[in-house]
């Protein structure tokens, strides 16, 4: 399998809760193992030390606990560590980035779903991140209600309940979806939206077309 030369891939993989984010990312790593690809993956809130911390307090407890404003402060506190100290080295390395969730859920939950602003969330994460973003986001999306009920299923099995978000309210839910096919709309060359209301393997299947066509000069 060749992989073309002139850009390491940074990939994002966004969407609602229960969209099956992280069962897809780990599926991609296991291909992309198989294909000789050196790769990382990561997630957000998360993947490095520090933003794994802000993570737990933001994930868990009261849904009150944080203003809108703090919220969208903490987690782009933590996308900043992650990218400073995890992503950026790892894409000068030369390895693939997959990643779950980024720049666009903050701005799909706390400037829509929160009300903080979109273009106030957006203004904040170019603070952050400059010229970096994502050279392919896959937003995966499927109706709210099998959305939430896929999630709590899965919370239930957690020791640690990371639901905070999702028992936010149906409405938070509708609209952060909106703003992602939104942003898709505005974005076609970077985000291609994927229906998530499908098995596993045929989610899966559809999600290596897209990156082999993009990636890899096979095809």
């Amino acid at each position: 399998m060749n992989i073309r030369p002139e850009k390491v891939p940074f990939i994002t993989l966004e969407g609602g809760e229960g969209s099956g984010k992280s069962t897809q990312i780990k599926l991609l790593s296991d291909w992309l193992h198989s294909k000789g690809v050196e790769h990382l993956c990561t997630r957000e809130p998360g993947g490095a030390p520090g933003a794994e911390e802000i993570r737990h307090l933001v994930l868990t407890g009261d849904v009150d606990r944080w203003t809108p404003l703090t919220e969208v402060l903490l987690y782009t506190a933590a996308r900043s560590d992650h990218v400073e100290r995890v992503i950026v080295p790892t894409i000068e390395a030369g390895k693939w980035v997959l990643c779950d969730r980024f720049a666009d859920s903050s701005i799909a939950y706390q400037g829509a779903g929160r009300g903080v602003g979109v273009e106030k969330v957006r203004d904040l994460q170019r603070l952050v991140l400059g010229s970096l973003k994502p050279d392919l986001t896959l937003i995966l999306d499927l109706p709210i209600e099998v959305g939430l009920e896929r999630a709590m299923s899965r919370e239930g099995g957690k020791a640690i309940k990371e639901d905070r978000i999702e028992r936010m309210g149906k409405a938070l839910h509708e609209q952060s979806r909106s703003v992602f096919l939104e942003i898709a709309e505005q974005e076609p060359d970077r985000c291609v939206v994927v229906d998530a209301d499908q098995s596993v393997d045929e989610l899966q299947l559809e999600l290596r077309t897209i990156i082999r066509g993009r990636f890899m000069a096979d095809g």
